[in-house]
């Protein structure tokens, strides 16, 4: 049976967003009473003798509440608009920097080349780096809405002050962020704080235009009860704001606590390093995490691998649990072994900022942690051995030890120079050509090259061809992939007109011949997905049963069952075995003679449109019509790797 952990997760982050909207909700509801209750102290002489319910009821008690539930709406609107552009935006508000795909930094190298291994090794898109220059605390996040257009932002002081181990078990921390839906539910908590914190910031603009005007009164001799009635009403707005920063922060706290211990135990199942991530726990406590640059500080703490502003009350409102309690649970007597190490090194009072000792978390309550994640599988456990695993959607949103060594392998095979140009922008757009004709004989790649329109960087670059056509043929099949994610960051810098020439070029190459391959049916799909307008937005569910996408589901797994046998009458037999469990009625849909592009891009933009619980029975049947043979070959592989990107769900390497 399909182990459906990673399907669970994102059905609970979306069932998650419904409780974020229930919180805010009764924020929303008391923080109204509360202003309500100061309008009607301060108009009680007009309405003598009326409760306050009553109050509540009359002309002055609703256009009250509905002035306060507008102003929260409004506050919360704009910032949603802001932050509509994405993991960039957010990334540009706290002035993050991005860090250029062929940086010359070694920190940032080393970083870089940590993500890319992750990214290859769980099948996750390479996100946009960024750095935080001036924050010298030790701290990270992952933005955006979807996998595709994510962003990773690190400060300075994590670049500088954790080896490789420890920036890797961050990195590791924050990519399961991104694996269990987690980026959209943290963006929006940001928009909906905006809206909490909105009558707080009335309130102390009020109090500082009342100490104004009072200023101005004491030379003018005007009467101040006016004034001060209006510095009562800013006074009490501003308490109540606070009250409001409270509730804002038992949300982030509700919803952040129970991640982050589950972001911590899938560091360590995607590291097998426990101490990596420790390590950099412990440092945290040691040094800090507190984002001292931004004025967004505590706008971000539910988002960051630390705290990231200090506060009263921590027990109640930190969005984390305590440093020690989470290097506990990642390992029992880790925190013993780390003060043990830094004893010598470091004075005492510096080990105790860490915390006085708290009792350690048991051995069993460890273990229940670190195999929360995906519970049932053992590191081991890989879609590469195909004899043992039969079912792709178990794969999916983990990473286990070989995708993670065919990832590092993969990348130590890539030659420097061919590496180096996917990192640019010419050397990125080259790649797309050089993808759909190194196969060709060298003549009629000449041929086709020349079909192609547009200025530089868009027309054919000899001289970035020559170097990419040898390393794509020396390289095989199996590196299309990996190397056109590679690009992606670069190639998402494009503008939208850009992407559209890249995309109208890359077409002409594929219908040059007259006939559609499966590796260019894959790789059009790909970058029309990644590239297009609209590939941060968030696809809704619309559908939570298979009935009204049979016709979708007989599209797809028509082209899978062509690409999974020779013949018709075995294609015919493999589709009829994957169509089985999806239709009850008495007419079952044919095998389809051709698909076309058109027909399998509106196919998976549908599928994409059901209940997270659904997909891996979709996944589990594409895989039974291409290990119906016993192997995986290329081009299957990168179907199925296409099926599993625009279905959103991250699938390691399966061996082709």
């Amino acid at each position: 049976m399909a182990h459906p952990g990673f399907f669970q997760r994102q059905a609970s982050a979306r069932r998650n967003t419904g409780l974020l909207v229930l919180l805010f909700l009764t924020a929303v509801a008391l923080i109204t009473l509360a202003v309500c209750l100061v309008g009607f102290l301060v108009t009680r002489s007009e309405y003598t003798g009326l409760s306050f319910a009553d109050w509540l009821l009359s002309r002055h008690g609703l256009l009250t509440a509905l002035a306060v539930v507008a102003l929260i709406g409004i506050g919360s609107l704009i910032r949603w608009a802001d932050l509509s552009g994405g993991g960039e935006r957010v990334a540009k508000m706290v002035g993050a920097r991005a860090i250029a795909p062929d940086t010359s930094d070694s920190d940032e190298r080393r970083l870089r080349n940590i993500v890319e291994e992750m990214s290859i090794a769980s099948g996750i898109s390479v996100p946009e780096l960024y750095v935080m220059d001036h924050e010298t605390g030790i701290n990270a996040f992952v933005a955006g809405y979807t996998p595709g257009e994510a962003v990773m932002v690190v400060t300075h002081g994590a670049l500088t002050q954790l080896t490789r181990d420890e920036l890797q078990g961050v990195v590791g921390h924050e990519f399961s962020h991104v694996l269990n839906g987690d980026m959209r539910l943290n963006v929006r908590l940001i928009a909906i704080l905006a809206g909490i914190l909105m009558i707080g910031q009335i309130g102390a603009f009020l109090l500082r235009i009342s100490f104004h005007r009072t200023h101005l009164s004491a030379r003018s001799s005007r009467d101040r009860r006016g004034q001060a009635i209006f510095g009562l009403v800013g006074l009490a707005l501003l308490v109540i704001g606070y009250v409001g920063v409270f509730f804002g922060r038992l949300i982030q706290s509700a919803v952040s606590r129970q991640r982050e211990m589950l972001a911590d135990a899938s560091s360590v199942q995607f590291t097998r390093n426990p101490e990596g991530i420790a390590g950099a726990l412990f440092k945290i406590g040691l040094k800090g995490g507190y984002l001292d640059t931004t004025s967004h500080a505590s706008d971000m703490n539910h988002m960051c691998f630390g705290e990231s502003t200090r506060m009263k009350f921590a027990a109640l409102l930190a969005s984390h649990p305590p440093i020690q309690e989470r290097i506990e649970t990642i390992q029992p007597g880790m925190f013993a072994r780390l003060r043990s190490r830094l004893r010598d090194s470091e004075p005492e009072s510096t080990l105790r900022t860490m915390g006085a000792p708290s009792p350690a978390v048991s051995g069993t309550t460890a273990r229940e942690a670190v195999s929360g994640f995906s519970a049932g599988v053992s590191a081991a456990t890989s879609p590469l051995n195909t004899q043992q695993e039969q079912t792709l959607s178990s794969s999916v949103g983990t990473v286990n030890r070989r995708s993670e060594d065919y990832a590092v392998n993969l990348l130590n095979r890539l030659p420097s120079t061919f590496r180096n140009l996917l990192y640019t922008r010419a050397g990125a757009i080259q790649l797309c050509y050089a993808l759909l004709v190194y196969q060709l004989p060298e003549q009629i790649q000449q041929e086709r090259l020349s079909l192609l329109t547009g200025q530089s960087p868009f027309a054919p670059n000899h001289d970035l061809l020559e170097k990419l056509v040898p390393a794509l043929a020396a390289l095989g099949n199996a590196v299309r992939f990996p190397a056109l994610e590679l690009a992606m960051p670069a190639l998402r810098k494009l503008d939208p007109e850009e992407r559209r020439l890249l995309t109208g070029n890359t077409e002409i190459l594929i219908r040059a011949d007259n006939r559609l391959s499966l590796f260019e049916l894959a790789m059009h799909t790909f970058l029309r997905r990644h590239l297009a307008e609209d590939s941060a937005r968030v696809v809704p569910v619309r559908h939570r049963s298979y009935r009204p996408v049979v016709k979708e589901l007989q599209v797809l797994f028509s082209l899978m069952a062509r690409a999974g046998a020779d013949d018709v009458a075995a294609s015919r037999a493999l589709f009829n075995e994957a169509i089985a469990g999806f239709t009850t009625g008495p007419t079952k849909p044919e095998l389809l003679e051709t698909v076309s592009i058109k027909s399998l891009r509106k196919a998976l933009i549908e599928l994409n449109s059901l209940s997270p619980l659904l997909k891996p029975g979709i996944l589990d049947a594409c895989g039974h019509c291409v290990l119906a043979d016993g192997q995986i070959r290329t081009t299957e592989y990168e179907l199925i790797r296409l099926v599993a990107d625009q279905l959103d769900c991250p699938m390691p390497p399966l061996q082709a």
